[in-house]
């Protein structure tokens, strides 16, 4: 074999060597997460902790771009830089040996960091992947020593017993290695999921009758084909959050921590939450990263306890304007005293959604849902403490990202049907979607068609002023391409805002505007 195709050769093995030691890393750190800390997954960890600190237009371009995929997506090229990085230390221990195994510490440590540092990190959390890391690291050493003395038995045409027994060291080594790595990995990952899954708590959880229900007066929904349903199914409720995988949170565990500026440190359990009183609240939510006419919203309805009595039962200080509200994961956000403890603002902790408790992606056992604000200053899923404080003493996760610790939503209306790119057919053509002013309520929305008069479409009765309303108006449509303007009016006589803003720092602004193809 000439001597280039050679150094090709046994760098590919090297680089396979790499990647099936960087396998048994993970696995070994799977399997022992699996056994003293479930949560300790080193692949999960650094995806975290990624998220934690790509800048914020890659995270507007992620969600733009992969919407609720971008956690998959995240995970995907995890894993790609993952074989590319363990290739490139296989290389490297075959020809600067022992760079290849530092290299593997390094991540190893990397990994350890990401882990201890998340939330609710356990005293053994940095076990699992210092496990792997050795585990890793003597794969790595062993296979590579076999590659380099049969690569040299090859060179010097020695044919002796020992080079083909290097080679078949290095060949049963890599192959049992690799196939017990991929066993034990993917065993111990569905395993550690399996066990710490909470849906079937979930699906045998029970909660008392509310209190009270919303009253949806009739004509509350419009019948008309493609427009959004007065509730959104919760399969389809939009998903933006920071957790890379959903946090398993058991009721019969779960605590609720109100300390900080208070008169009394309370600790409340799941059931003594719900013994505080249920009731059923319409409320729209909002995503700060939804663009003009985008998907990032919906609305349910919630069984949930009032903010403000957990709150007066914790007794907040004078000086406090500020609750940090804490999830499991990590996250927090900063939500006004005021918007918290206003008897006319239904912010509560909400415990069901749509009828039945709350989906596990959407914040299983107890999140918060506050109308009139963005979710990333109000929707902590997952919650496990607030903490009143103040703005000048704290801030939340997405403040020092770029976003304001304040942000009310910015009142909005979008076309739902007919949609761009889908042409109708000439005739009596319904142009129907939804407008939202939270706390507010939307008194009219208006359309135009080209550079026409603005006419004011026929709307919805409206369920309560935090939930949005469906619009439509019939348009006898010719054929031809039109350009179709939506703009809403809230209760107090405001006009939507025309102008164009981005999502940061406090929400988008703009008048949605589509063009429509009439056949």
């Amino acid at each position: 074999m000439p001597g280039r195709a050679r150094r090709v050769r046994f760098a590919a093995w090297a680089a396979l060597a790499g990647v099936v030691s960087a396998g048994v890393f993970l696995a070994v750190a799977e399997v022992a997460a699996l056994l003293v800390a479930r949560q300790s997954s080193p692949i999960l960890a650094v995806g975290s902790f990624v998220i934690d600190v790509v800048p914020q237009p890659l995270k507007e371009f992620a969600i733009t771009a992969f919407g609720e995929n971008d956690k998959p997506v995240l995970l995907a090229g995890l894993c790609l830089a993952v074989i590319v990085a363990s290739a490139i230390a296989g290389l490297l221990q075959l020809w600067r040996p022992p760079l290849g195994i530092i290299a593997l510490g390094i991540a190893g440590a990397l990994s350890v960091a990401a882990i201890v540092t998340r939330a609710g990190a356990t005293p053994l959390a940095w076990v699992p992947p210092v496990l792997g890391t050795i585990a890793g690291a003597v794969v790595l050493g062993v296979t590579v020593a076999r590659l380099r003395r049969w690569a040299h038995a090859t060179t010097t045409h020695d044919d002796s017993d020992s080079g083909r027994l290097d080679r078949r060291v290095f060949l049963q080594v890599l192959t049992i290695a690799g196939a017990s790595a991929l066993i034990a990995g993917v065993g111990a990952r569905v395993a550690n999921v399996a066990t710490t899954s909470i849906a079937a708590v979930r699906r045998a959880l029970r909660l008392p009758e509310p209190r009270s229900r919303v009253d949806v007066p009739a004509g509350a929904e419009l019948d008309v084909p493609g427009i959004s349903p007065l509730y959104t199914p919760n399969a389809d409720f939009y998903r933006v959050d920071t957790a890379l995988t959903v946090p398993s949170v058991d009721p019969a565990t779960w605590r609720l921590t109100v300390d900080g500026l208070v008169d009394r440190k309370i600790e409340l359990t799941f059931d003594e939450l719900v013994e505080m009183g249920l009731d059923e609240y319409s409320i729209t939510l909002t995503c700060v990263s939804n663009e003009v006419g985008g998907e990032l919203l919906g609305t349910a309805k919630w069984l949930g306890v009032p903010v403000r009595d957990i709150l007066a039962l914790a007794g907040p200080q004078g000086d406090a304007d500020m609750v940090l509200s804490h999830s499991i994961d990590g996250f927090t956000a900063s939500t006004p005293v005021e918007a918290l403890t206003d008897p006319d603002r239904d912010a509560i902790l909400a415990v069901a959604m749509n009828g039945e408790p709350l989906p596990l992606e959407h914040g299983f056992p107890v999140r918060m849902v506050v109308p009139g604000l963005y979710g990333y200053v109000s929707a902590t899923k997952w919650l496990t403490r607030l903490q009143v404080t103040t703005f000048a003493a704290d801030e939340a996760y997405w403040t020092p990202r770029g976003y304001s610790a304040e942000a009310p939503i910015k009142f909005s209306s979008r076309l739902d049907t007919p949609r761009t790119g889908q042409p109708v057919a000439a005739g009596r053509v319904p142009l129907a979607g939804v407008a939202w002013a939270q706390t507010v309520g939307i008194e009219r929305v208006e359309v135009r068609i080209d550079g026409g008069e603005w006419q004011a479409a026929t709307l919805s009765a409206p369920v309560n002023d935090d939930t949005w309303v469906q619009w439509m108006l019939e348009w006898d449509a010719t054929p031809g391409t039109y350009n179709v303007t939506v703009r809403a009016v809230n209760r107090d006589g405001d006009l939507q805002i025309e102008d164009r803003a981005p999502i940061a720092p406090d929400g988008s602004t703009g008048w949605q505007r589509t063009l429509v193809r009439v056949t």
